[in-house]
């Protein structure tokens, strides 16, 4: 293995765990692993938070949770809504308001 790992200028170790996956698993893919913690919510889940929103965006992070049936913190919620790209934002497409005075230059 030696010969190999100066071969392709690697370590021995690199060598050494090349082939233990080769023989454990059948294959010399990088392999990802999935770290950290695992999402609370599930799939189905996720789907029925980005319809509840998609019919009603004014609900809070309280009523979308209560809807979801989950016990998680407002944070997961969010989590969630952020990684389907809703955003809490107003709209600016509504024309302003020109009926009222909402504020007042003072100079």
């Amino acid at each position: 293995m030696p010969k190999i790992a100066a071969r392709f200028s690697v370590s021995h170790k690199m060598v050494q765990k090349l082939k233990y996956q080769w023989r454990d698993l059948g294959t010399l893919e990088p392999q990802t692993h999935k770290v950290g913690r695992k999402r609370l919510l599930s799939d189905k889940q996720c789907k029925r938070l980005d319809q509840l929103v998609r019919d009603d965006s004014s609900l809070t992070l309280e009523q979308l949770r209560s809807k979801l049936r989950v016990k998680c913190c407002l944070k997961t919620i969010w989590m969630e809504l952020h990684r389907q790209g809703h955003t809490h934002k107003k709209s600016r497409c509504m024309p302003a308001n020109k009926s009222e005075v909402t504020s007042k230059n003072e100079g």
